[in-house]
């Protein structure tokens, strides 16, 4: 029978609890959770940039409502047979805007120019509270809603969630 002395002991003890190796897996799990927290942020950047997109797009649905009432030549809303403000995306923006053609639409003509897939998009163009007959005609106001479903960018199994903006202004001619 051997007897060990309490210094070898004490060594025995510290060799099974050694701390190799602690760091790499303390790393390992910092990063994935640092490499998510990036991600997130990112899809927030891309999530904020598609709502301004559509707030600006609504905006300019409005715009073009506003300043093409129903005294202008080119009038636009129910009265008129073109879809100017929630009609498809053109080839450019002054394609849209020009008054001659009535296949292109202001809202997603303007929000292609974003790398949105405008096909997706819903724009619903209303005249709430309109007392003047025709509902495009002053003092009435207009509202363009555009409707977007988001899909992220990254995916991870992140949800796909609807994104609204809209707009109101009031027509002056």
């Amino acid at each position: 029978m051997t007897l060990k002395s309490p210094h070898a002991v004490r060594a025995c003890k510290n060799a099974l609890r050694s701390d190799r190796g602690q760091a790499q897996v303390e790393f390992a799990l910092v990063v994935i959770f640092l490499f998510l927290l990036v991600l997130a942020i990112l899809e927030m950047f891309f999530f904020m940039n598609t709502y301004n997109v559509l707030a600006n797009s609504a905006k300019e649905g409005v715009r073009y409502a506003i300043v093409h009432g129903y005294n202008n030549s080119s009038s636009a809303g129910p009265t008129c047979p073109c879809a100017k403000i929630d009609g498809p995306a053109g080839p450019s923006l002054a394609a849209a805007e020009d008054p001659t053609n009535t296949s292109y639409g202001i809202v997603k003509t303007f929000a292609q120019y974003s790398l949105h897939d405008t096909t997706s998009m819903t724009v619903t163009v209303t005249y709430p509270g309109g007392d003047a007959a025709p509902a495009n005609k002053t003092p009435n106001l207009v509202q363009v809603v555009v409707t977007y479903p988001y899909h992220p960018f990254f995916g991870l199994g992140w949800p796909t969630v609807t994104v609204n903006a809209a707009a109101e202004g009031r027509i002056m001619n």
